[in-house]
């Protein structure tokens, strides 16, 4: 799934790359993609792109229609989307169910992109809205981690009062803006905290910890990913991984072996040794908690 660091990575490519040009095409695919019927996706043709921003793991394009309206085309990749970035837009027609292509957006200098999204379960989300705070997403995001305003104070006020595990603190999107499955086993490793470990009762020390890696973490990915086109973020994400994605591996810190604990959709990485006191974590498959 991307997260922070690509979307990041792709909001600054595209920003290089599509600033000042008009979209002239674009072409729904699959329309379960689509959110929002008002304003129609038409209603972009011909307008000018004048911004491309990030709110959490949303991209937001902003447009301005040759009678001055502003339009923003927004998209949130979900788990198994993806933008494939195009020098020239292929001339044959995106057939419907044909191909994991749902939208094509083509723009004035012959360029443009497509979103994607592999396998049969469909969470791509595209949106045309007339203000970024009419997507439903981006008006439940909390802080973003990155944002100068958040301090280890403001992390505090978050976590204060909350018996949840840390693990499902960091990615729940209305708490803390960006960070998903990946980056918050990479977070957790790096602070040395059990992904178990209830909100509420961390200690000061802990609580700065935690904004400590938080913070080196994402600037460590969000540089690894700046400049890099969309074709080789994913490959990049996966390198710098540290525990995420790497079960059975030595652990870059101890050289213990990086375990799983597997969900029912999803699984998260650890190393005992750094993170849980030695203890191994139970399997928790048929678990509904960290979803």
């Amino acid at each position: 799934m991307p997260e922070m660091p690509e979307v990041q990575g792709l909001v600054e490519y595209l920003r290089g790359r599509i600033l000042g040009l008009r979209i002239v095409r674009t072409s729904v695919a699959q329309i379960a993609a689509l959110k929002t019927f008002d304003p129609q996706i038409a209603a972009l043709h011909e307008a000018s792109i004048v911004s491309v921003d990030r709110a959490g793991k949303f991209v937001e394009i902003g447009c301005r229609r040759p009678t001055q309206e502003q339009l923003h085309l927004v998209f949130h990749l979900a788990k198994a989307g993806w933008l494939r970035w195009y020098e020239a837009v292929p001339a044959a027609p995106v057939k419907p169910g044909r191909s994991p292509i749902a939208v094509r957006v083509a723009l004035s200098d012959g360029s443009g992109f497509d979103l994607t999204e592999a396998g049969t379960k469909k969470s791509l989300a595209v949106y045309v809205a007339r203000d970024t705070a009419d997507v439903p997403g981006i008006s439940r995001l909390g802080p973003d981690p990155l944002d100068p305003g958040f301090t280890v104070g403001t992390l505090a006020d978050l976590l204060a009062g909350r018996r949840t595990q840390i693990k499902g603190v960091l990615r729940d999107q209305s708490i803390v803006a960006g960070i998903g499955n990946a980056y918050s086993d990479e977070v957790l490793h790096v602070a040395r905290m059990s992904p178990y470990a209830l909100a509420a009762t961390l200690a000061p020390a802990d609580v700065q910890g935690l904004y400590d890696a938080m913070q080196a973490t994402l600037a460590d990915a969000l540089a690894t990913t700046s400049g890099k086109p969309p074709a080789d973020l994913k490959d990049v994400k996966r390198r710098g991984m540290r525990v995420h994605g790497r079960r059975g591996e030595p652990c870059p810190a101890c050289g213990d072996t990086v375990r799983s604990v597997f969900f029912a959709d999803n699984s998260l990485e650890y190393c005992a040794t750094c993170q849980t006191g030695g203890k191994v974590l139970a399997d928790r498959r048929l678990s509904r908690l960290l979803k």
